[in-house]
């Protein structure tokens, strides 16, 4: 384990002081910092710094840069109370990490508005510190920049006093350094308060109407109050800051005080957006303010423990928006996103597990595996939830905050914490789920008359067994151990205990638990006998659970195409959006532009025909929560189906509305169709165009969506043209774009090709964020094919040795061998059952 810098200084105080000239592209600045020297050889963070002098007590000393350990070293004469001073100046860059500017247009003006990202360890690319978790200090903040009259400046706490133009901000509680943040330009603001007079506010750039900013507020404000309550500890600082930055690598940050986000995870138009995205940018905001208390007050002691932060805060977003929101369903969102994420994810040998060591800076980013770290991890605590409940919970978490505050913490501290306030051992139960990668198929059979589980690991590819074993809560609705430790289990006489529930056997009842169950055959015979008894969440259970034995060949896929029809007529989001998640991965097993693409786009009009009627494109007065939410579903299956009546209701919406002002939940459908089935080189400008000007990001989302689709090759060569031109496709949306076009057969070509002679453009221009590695995520995402697989392998395996890139090359090079071999051992079957039910 490399040495810590905590371990020989000890921060207290920083005071910084950063001069930042945006035209001449400079950062100029002065860190004070005042602390205690463990040993007389101390060491400070740095990255990208040119320092100039360093002052020991006011008295120059001699320094040395390491670059390889981003440090800078100091010697001093004695240990104890020491005052640091290091004059700095390094470059603004462009690379979305440190201090940077972001750029947006106003009337056809280019403008800019400077901001933060410190985490993981980019706040040494703006000052030199200590940059560790665990180094909590206070920072009193001055910043001075080329102010232009109209702008304004925020940060972690309130503006203090200006003087010569320099912005003194109040000083700051306790806290680590990835959480300090500031912005300033142009802005506008909406402001509010909580009962407990918390002043919470939402800034944007003037690109935006100011109505985009009133859901942001009403949500900020509400979680707020909620979570003050639920945590039984208030909000410690004086204000609530949440800031949309045009550029922004991350979804959102919750640096303390000033929350920064994308603008589409931030700002909407009340008036015209899909439900869907309402509920995902109200996720987003709770999420990030979960952190405020979970992250921020208590603050995990090092990177390992990122879980800690990530895990918990994606649990409480849908918690707290169930609070504010339960008209909104949102836990159905839970089950539709997290839990497949983490259940496909996880599935694959080599994955890493929830608590993961690390060491190396350029590691760490690595770590933040969005299907691991925040989906596993939150099901793992929704599991936690299940088995304490919220009295047990909320009371050992009020204990934890009490216990920790502006301190670090380990896991172990949470589960003592709450298993004190539960009277269970916790950290007992939640040791293999935490440390182990992957999770169990709990497989349920009757054997001379008795009712029999057995767990082993469960793999999706290849994978090396070594006899892992979870304790898992079955949550059975026959008589059961609430929990199943041992790899087999007797429930006993399976006739008696089916006479006595009265209903098929159920594991894993509301699907809390991380793991999948595969029923013996009478026994899934018996729950699809009485499949309209199953709630919602039990039939997308079930679908996911199949799905999943399907891809690991443990039942054959051809069997899915037969079983999708049983729940065609379901009128819940829930249901379709598992069924034709299915139904989509059948397109792996067909070949473009022949007669197998044309049986399943017939196959897609006998799932979607009668559902496509009876919702159509508008809304409707008796439209519920899940036709709102389904509409989108079903419209994509009918356009794939080339569903003529679909087609030309489509076409004729898009005639009577400007693209920007169409239906939001059906927007991105309508602009595909146009630009699939009636597009021009003229319409293609115009749409590119739009997406360049509009400020509203969730019709941009729209746009790229659309545009991806068109099979023209020239019109194709035109988006890769602009790929690396960021004034039209900022580097934060190329992945959208790429994925599109690669998804897309006709495209699909042309981007790969652009990856590959384009990578080192690319790893200039993100790399060394946590975003870059997902640009290989997704290409494994789509790749099936042996001629595919052959050239993954052959551009990404020679890189497999970059840092932050190594586990997800030798992850996603087994996540594309496992579709060609299941693709070629099934292709004959599935096309056979596809053609048996269309003639049907």
């Amino acid at each position: 384990m490399a040495k810590r810098l905590l371990a020989s200084f000890v921060p207290e105080h920083y005071d910084l002081l950063i001069d930042i000239n945006r035209k001449a592209k400079t950062i100029k600045g002065t860190t004070t910092i005042v602390g205690k020297a463990k040993e007389t050889e101390i060491a400070v963070n740095q990255k990208f710094l040119q320092v100039s002098q360093v002052l020991v007590d006011g008295q120059p000393v001699p320094f040395e840069l390491n670059q390889a350990r981003e440090t800078i070293e100091i010697k001093l004469a004695k240990q104890g109370p020491v005052t640091l001073t290091i004059d700095y100046q390094a470059p603004l860059t462009d690379t979305m990490m440190g201090i940077y500017p972001s750029y947006y247009d106003v009337a056809g003006e280019r403008k800019q508005l400077v901001g933060t990202q410190f985490e993981t360890t980019f706040a040494r690319q703006a000052f030199p510190c200590v940059d560790e978790p665990a180094a909590k200090a206070t920072f009193s903040l001055a910043i001075k920049f080329d102010e232009h009259p109209g702008e304004t400046i925020i940060a972690n706490m309130p503006e203090d006093h200006v003087t010569n133009g320099v912005h003194y901000f109040q000083e700051t509680v306790k806290m680590s350094t990835y959480l300090v943040a500031f912005a300033f330009g142009e802005m506008q603001k909406k402001l509010t308060t909580t009962k407990s007079g918390v002043q919470v506010g939402v800034f944007a750039t003037k690109a935006h109407q100011a109505k985009e900013l009133d859901f942001a507020l009403d949500i900020a404000k509400r979680a707020i109050e909620f979570y003050e309550d639920f945590y039984q500890t208030k909000y410690p600082l004086p204000h609530s800051w949440q800031l949309a930055l045009p550029d922004f690598s991350a979804g959102a940050m919750e640096n303390w005080g000033l929350v920064t986000y994308r603008e589409a995870y931030l700002l909407l138009d009340p008036d015209n957006t899909a439900l869907d995205t309402k509920r995902v940018v109200a996720t987003v905001i709770t999420h990030e303010l979960a952190h405020q208390w979970f992250g921020d007050l208590v603050t995990m002691n090092w990177w390992d423990d990122l879980w800690l932060n990530e895990s918990f805060a994606n649990m409480m977003e849908y918690l707290s928006v169930d609070a504010l929101q339960p008209d909104w369903h949102i836990w159905e969102l839970f089950q539709t996103s997290e839990a497949p994420m983490a259940l496909q994810r996880d599935a694959t040998d080599g994955v890493q597990s929830v608590h993961v060591d690390v060491e190396d800076p350029r590691e760490i980013d690595a770590i933040f595996d969005g299907a691991i770290v925040y989906a596993k991890g939150s099901r793992l605590l929704v599991m936690v939830r299940s088995l304490i409940g919220d009295d047990a919970l909320r009371a050992g978490l009020k204990n934890y905050f009490a216990a920790h505050q502006y301190g670090n913490a380990k896991g172990d501290d949470l589960w003592q914490a709450l298993g004190e306030a539960s009277g269970m051992n916790i950290g007992a139960i939640m040791k293999a789920w935490l440390n182990q990668p992957g999770y169990p198929v709990v497989e349920a059979k009757v054997v001379d008359g008795y009712l029999t589980l057995h767990q082993k690991q469960f793999f999706i590819g290849d994978g090396q067994d070594q006899n892992r074993l979870w304790p898992i809560p079955l949550n059975a609705n026959f008589k059961a151990p609430k929990l199943m430790e041992k790899a087999d289990l007797d429930l006993g006489d399976y006739q008696s205990l089916r006479q006595a529930a009265g209903k098929p056997l159920r594991l894993n009842d509301g699907n809390n638990s991380h793991l999948i169950v595969k029923y013996a055959p009478e026994l899934l015979d018996d729950i699809l006998d009485h499949l309209n008894e199953l709630d919602h969440i039990t039939q997308l259970q079930l679908l996911q659970d199949l799905r999943l034995l399907a891809e690991a060949h443990q039942i054959s896929y051809a069997d899915l195409v037969g079983l999708l029809g049983k729940f065609k007529a379901s009128q819940s989001a829930i249901v379709n959006d598992a069924l034709y998640r299915i139904a989509s991965k059948l397109r792996d097993f067909i070949v473009p532009n022949t007669p197998s693409e044309t049986n399943l786009k017939q196959y897609f009009a006998t799932l979607s025909a009668d559902q496509t009627k009876r919702l159509g494109w508008k809304k409707q007065i008796n439209d519920d929560f899940d036709a709102e939410l389904m509409r989108p579903t079903i419209l994509s299956a009918a356009l794939y189906a080339e569903d003529s009546a679909a087609i030309a209701a489509a076409h004729a919406l898009f005639k009577q509305h400007s693209a920007a002002k169409l239906p939001a939940d059906v927007r991105a459908l309508v602009l595909q169709n146009e630009v699939v089935n009636f597009g021009s080189g003229e319409l293609f400008d115009q749409l590119l165009t739009d997406y360049q000007q509009t400020s509203d990001p969730s019709y941009k989302q729209d746009l790229c969506f659309a545009l991806t689709k068109t099979k023209d090759t020239t019109l194709i060569g035109k988006l890769i043209d602009r790929f690396e031109d960021a004034k039209t496709i900022k580097p934060q949306d190329l992945r959208a774009w790429y994925r599109g076009l690669l998804a897309n057969p006709a495209g699909q070509q042309a981007a790969w090709d652009w990856i590959r002679d384009e990578w080192d453009w690319l790893d200039a221009t993100v790399g060394g964020d946590m975003e870059f590695a997902t640009f290989i995520t997704v290409t494994s995402a789509i790749f099936h094919t042996p001629a595919r697989l052959a050239e993954f392998k052959a551009f990404f395996e020679p890189k497999v040795n970059t840092p932050g890139l190594t586990r997800e090359i030798q992850m996603d090079v087994k996540v594309v061998e496992t579709k060609v071999a299941l693709v070629q051992a099934e292709a004959q079957a599935v096309n056979e059952a596809v053609t048996r039910m269309i003639s049907k």
